[in-house]
């Protein structure tokens, strides 16, 4: 029997580990008593000790990832104000400049984009929208164990375009495919069922990549271009640079899938006729969803034309669709009832994240940082392909570190946009070198901040997907690592030929 606390008790308190809580702050003590390197200000001194702390509490979560964003402003706000200004030494900043800076990240559109997709993967699992569309392309692939894989995969392909949240649409597809096992009945831990969660999880991380609404990551490394470079990249400029390489990892998971893990029947008896009659539970489309559905492909046909048919951004038309979904009589939910389906906790490490990055930039730590990473990895001089290999293989190994790929955005995009500006100021000064393209490699390395294929803590879907109990850790890590190889090797073949002749590379 459980019981409640007694009246005026104390609040349950959050989980501190505090070994890594004290490690973050002692890395930040002992970064800021360092001896401060020539052309490094005080400022940008601070602000690679705040990276640091921040790095340690993200990959040790330490805390929660909102009370680390707390933790990141109040000691922007006071480490940064006692310091002085960057752009103007003889001056102290102050602790209101500092905390306007802390907090810039909360006034870029991109914060937009990332509230109103959790807005909207909250009307999807409201209305049961995501659910019936998982159900229906499973009910056409048949009861073959290899189709129903490549279903998994479709589904996760469909709804990565109009389910703006990873972490939704794994913990939408999770007990769909948790009720298909058990209907067919399938031992949960048998092949076919380790094989299948682990190729729902994998299949929401690969098109992370080819959809730029499809992961709150993209929205940091847009948010960091349109600041660097003036300038942003569409919907359907991101789909063009980043489909062949989702569609061959689509591919290769397949194939990885089954091969590693080869389910023990070839055809489960009646299981067609399971997916049909969990379909035909749910019942007609109700009012509510036709709306919904109605809403998302016209916000769809608007952010594959943006540029193109029309001047609107994707922040702006997304943040249009959520004022109709909210809006009484055509609207698909109330404010009640979406709050408490909303991830507050994402939203707020977004903003942080984004003003960590920008005094990163604007202290001048990023760039002193980048001169580390240019010299020790030699890519002075190097080609743009050879650029596109080591700091891809770089972040990759980064990312073990990371349960995070927004944390791990937010860390490394300045840092790598610093890099190619550095890279791109030393070749400016050699004759007849291609110059960088800067946004183009930006937006490459971006993708591969989405790979975190090979532990499950890598990503808070693979944890989703882990948490179900059908995969050993053991055959996450042994696929994962299969599919990262093959992941990078598809980078390096697209970086030598389609992304080269597209001009993402050099100009």
């Amino acid at each position: 029997m459980v019981t409640s606390p007694p009246a005026g008790s104390a609040p349950a308190r959050e989980p501190v580990h505090v070994i890594g809580l004290l490690t973050a702050l002692i890395g930040l003590a002992l970064v800021l008593l360092l001896p401060r390197p020539a052309g490094l200000p005080v400022a940008g001194q601070i602000m690679l000790g705040l990276l640091l702390f921040s790095v340690i509490l993200w990959m040790t979560e330490a805390v929660d990832y909102a009370i680390s964003a707390v933790l990141i402003t109040a000691l922007m706000a006071f480490l940064l104000g006692l310091a002085p200004n960057a752009a103007k030494p003889e001056a102290v900043l102050g602790t209101t400049a500092a905390l306007t800076l802390a907090l810039s990240g909360f006034a870029n559109t991109a914060l937009a984009l990332v509230g109103a997709a959790c807005f909207i993967s909250a009307a999807m699992t409201l209305t049961g929208l995501d659910k019936r569309i998982a159900l229906f392309i499973l009910s056409l692939v048949g009861a073959r164990t290899k189709r129903v894989v490549v279903g998994a995969i479709l589904v996760g392909i469909v709804l990565s375009f109009l389910v703006p949240s990873t972490t939704a649409r794994v913990a939408c597809l999770v007990p769909i495919v948790m009720g298909i096992i058990l209907a067919f009945g399938v031992d949960k831990r048998s092949r076919f069922a380790g094989l299948l969660m682990i190729a729902t999880a994998q299949a929401a991380s690969i098109w992370n990549v080819g959809v730029k609404t499809a992961a709150a990551q993209n929205m940091v490394a847009i948010g960091f271009i349109e600041k660097a470079f003036g300038q942003t990249i569409t919907w359907l400029d991101w789909l063009i640079a980043a489909a062949p390489w989702s569609i061959g990892m689509s591919i290769a998971l397949y194939f990885v899938m089954t091969r590693m893990m080869p389910p023990e029947t070839e055809e489960i008896a009646g299981g067609k006729d399971t997916i049909r009659q969990a379909l035909r539970a749910l019942g007609p489309m109700t009012g509510a969803e036709w709306r919904l559905l109605l809403i998302m492909l016209t916000l769809l046909g608007l952010w594959s034309t943006e540029k193109v048919l029309h001047p609107f951004d994707t922040s702006s038309t997304t943040i249009a669709a959520i004022a109709l979904m909210f809006t009484p009589g055509i609207g698909v939910m109330g404010w009640k009832q979406a709050q408490s389906k909303i991830p507050w906790g994402t939203i707020v490490l977004f903003g942080t994240g984004i003003s960590l990055g920008t005094a990163l930039l604007q202290t001048q730590a990023a760039a002193w940082l980048a001169h580390l990473i240019v010299a020790h990895l030699g890519l002075a001089g190097a080609s743009a392909f050879m650029i596109l290999a080591l700091l891809s293989l770089f972040l990759i190994v980064v990312h073990l570190g990371f349960a995070s790929a927004t944390a791990l955005a937010s860390a490394m995009v300045p840092i790598m946009i610093s890099v190619l500006q550095q890279i791109a100021g030393d070749q400016s000064s050699v004759s007849g070198a291609a110059p960088l393209n800067l946004i183009g490699m930006t937006l490459l390395l971006q993708f591969v901040v989405s790979f975190g294929f090979i532990l499950p803590v890598n990503a808070p879907q693979n944890m989703v997907a882990y948490g179900t109990d059908t995969f050993s850790a053991k055959d996450f890590v042994r696929t994962g690592l299969v599919l990262t190889v093959i992941g990078y090797g598809l980078v390096l073949l697209l970086g030598a030929t389609y992304w080269s002749w597209m001009g993402y590379l050099s100009h």
